[in-house]
């Protein structure tokens, strides 16, 4: 959508970009450093809006409820109506997952119809799916429709058959890469970490950087107990800083981790990089460089998904207004071109996008107030934005309530989530 567009969706909604941002950067405050993007460069990390409850797969971690098989997809016209909240809450260039348990497993015409609605509004839409049923057919229709990225959750913690470790999913992986490749599409991945497959991380980045042409973001999860699923609390060997530094084993180079802060320092550390001949460079190294890029630069396009060159255009035209910023930045992208100098000569100068994030959700019983309330990872509910990892720990108060739709014609109608026949089983293993 072009920029003329989102600012008419805005003056539309009477929401504008600095509104949010100030409400972003109050509920930032013991928070916002100089090298805080919330508040400044974004009003959110991401929002979710889960579709269904119902998933295909029965995982060891699950973040879903013991209850969600029997719930029923909620109304479409509800989908808008937080699609709508998004926009109100955040404003248009929001990333939003369309997720849930699989929303491959909505009706497939849905599914684009919520894309499509998704990106005319001004989102950002990705597919959050263990790809079973994502066809390249239902990606290029979804792509069609709008779709921004795909995002792959692929691990063992799945029990895929004929997969024994991590390393043998790369080939389930590749051809998850294969449907998606061509369709103009960011490719993420996302890998829950746990105590099996921690070993497998440094050959598992490997992975992802030889295939960053096509692959864009990857995301390390770090396992959560929920209370739900078979595996709890993770093992002490996992933690943020400890798959921080087996990426780094992988890479074989020290990463500035922390140079980039998006929401609160101990929920996630993001990287954005270059890759040249299978090799990875941060793209943004120095935390002084970067706060004062933010700060004299908060117009400049933000977005992890644009090619360089769409950064770059805006970029230089509002650098030739700050003569100052002249010798710093020639002094930068020299100073990265020298690194990259002898991998760029190999790769005939392609160099690709590849960011990686570390996210390190809360369990349920340990929830942290400070994390929540600074949270860049929000859900959509009927009631309005709630963290996602409160929103795991109490699934149930979000996904079992009745809901009120008003339908075409202005009438107010019931929404029962649970069958009928499911009411009262619920009910008393709650109570």
């Amino acid at each position: 959508m072009s920029q003329l567009k989102l600012n008419q969706h805005a003056v539309h909604t009477g929401i504008t970009k600095e509104h949010l941002l100030k409400q972003t950067k109050d509920r930032m405050a013991s928070l916002f450093t100089p090298n805080q993007v919330l508040g400044r460069l974004q009003t959110i990390g991401c929002v979710a809006v889960e579709i269904t409850q119902r998933c295909n797969l029965d995982c060891t971690l699950c973040y879903l409820s013991e209850h969600s098989q029997s719930v029923r997809d909620i109304p479409i016209s509800e989908i808008y109506k937080r699609l709508d909240a998004v926009i109100t809450h955040y404003g248009a260039g929001t990333h939003v997952q369309i997720t849930g348990g699989d929303p491959t497993l909505r009706k497939h015409t849905e599914l684009i119809e919520i894309v499509r609605y998704a990106r005319k509004i001004g989102l950002y839409p990705a597919l959050f799916t263990n790809g079973i049923a994502a066809s390249h057919d239902l990606l290029k229709r979804l792509a069609d429709a709008g779709l921004c990225d795909v995002a792959f959750h692929v691990d063992t913690t799945q029990r895929r058959k004929g997969y024994k470790n991590e390393l043998a999913l790369n080939e389930l992986r590749k051809e998850y890469i294969e449907r998606a490749r061509g369709l103009g599409l960011m490719i993420i991945f996302n890998t829950t970490v746990h105590k099996e497959n921690f070993s497998e991380l440094p050959q598992l980045i490997q992975f992802f950087s030889e295939n960053a042409d096509v692959v864009g973001l990857t995301s390390f999860q770090l396992q959560a107990d929920t209370g739900r699923g078979e595996w709890r609390t993770r093992d002490i060997i996992i933690s943020k800083e400890t798959v921080q530094a087996q990426i780094e084993t992988g890479l074989k180079k020290s990463l500035p981790w922390g140079v980039v802060q998006v929401g609160h320092t101990d929920c996630h550390s993001y990287m954005p990089s270059l890759v040249a001949n299978d090799n990875l460079y941060p793209l943004i190294d120095n935390v002084d460089f970067f706060s004062d890029f933010v700060r004299d630069f908060p117009s400049v396009p933000w977005d992890r998904r644009a090619p360089l060159a769409t950064i770059i255009k805006p970029f230089l035209w509002s650098l030739l207004k700050q003569p100052r910023w002249w010798p710093k930045v020639i002094n930068y992208t020299f100073r990265h071109l020298r690194l990259m100098s002898a991998d760029l000569v190999k790769a005939r100068g392609r160099a690709h996008k590849l960011t990686i994030f570390v996210q390190n959700f809360m369990d349920a019983k340990h929830l942290d107030s400070d994390r929540v309330d600074a949270c860049s990872f929000m859900v959509m509910t009927a009631e309005g934005p709630v963290s996602m990892c409160k929103h795991n720990a109490n699934r149930d108060e979000f996904i079992l309530k009745p809901i009120d739709i008003i339908d075409d014609k202005g009438t107010v109608q019931r929404f029962e989530p649970l069958k009928w026949k499911e009411q009262k089983h619920v009910s008393d293993s709650i109570h």
